[in-house]
């Protein structure tokens, strides 16, 4: 099986990393319980859903770092509060691009709960997302599989200042920018200071 590429950091690497996802369910047909599904042999993101029911089977896989958790959008983060430290990486599913509550998952792992491991997005991730989700404290993509990593890598770079205070600048822009300091060159630079 050959490895697809995610982007990790700042550079586009190889993914030993496998995600397992629970069939959807269809008309005829449930959907997989989380209690039932076998979990193959190798690295896998499961489900959160799945390795609660399953913790005690996949505790052995867990601790040799083969096991780790993705959440989805409707799922809380806190849920992991104090068992964080058993996983090599979390990641996030974008089920779409327009559904926008992974931000705050990532927000809340990284500064209410402490995560400084791999947080690593999944699902519906597209360029234009990567620049956000940085600043909320995701350092790995897994972009559709449609898409380019090699393009998206460009997308962490897309603006080079930020206004906002978050997990990747704790400080906004009119704390970090010294007024006085254009205000005594004497330019007439009318959007200088901002």
């Amino acid at each position: 099986m050959s490895k697809h590429l995610i982007i990790k950091g700042r550079e586009v690497v190889e993914d030993d990393w496998q995600v397992l996802r629970l069939a959807e369910p269809v008309e005829g047909a449930p959907a997989h319980d989380p209690a039932t599904v076998a979990v193959p042999e190798g690295k896998f993101i499961v489900p959160l859903s799945l390795w609660l029911v399953q913790r005690d089977v996949l505790a052995a896989r867990t601790a040799a770092g083969e096991i780790a958790v993705w959440i989805a959008s409707d799922e809380r983060p806190e849920t992991l509060k104090g068992l964080l430290d058993q996983f090599p990486l979390i990641a996030v599913d974008f089920p779409k691009f327009t559904d926008g509550r992974g931000y705050s998952i990532a927000y809340n792992l990284r500064v209410r709960l402490g995560w400084t491991g791999e947080l690593r997005a999944i699902g519906d991730v597209l360029r234009d997302q990567l620049f956000s989700m940085q600043r909320v404290g995701f350092d790995a993509y897994a972009v559709r599989a449609d898409r380019d990593p090699h393009d998206a890598l460009k997308g962490l770079s897309d603006f080079s200042e930020t206004y906002q205070a978050s997990v990747d600048q704790k400080v906004p822009l009119f704390r970090r920018f010294n007024r006085t300091a254009v205000a005594s060159t004497g330019a007439n630079n009318d959007g200088a200071g901002i």
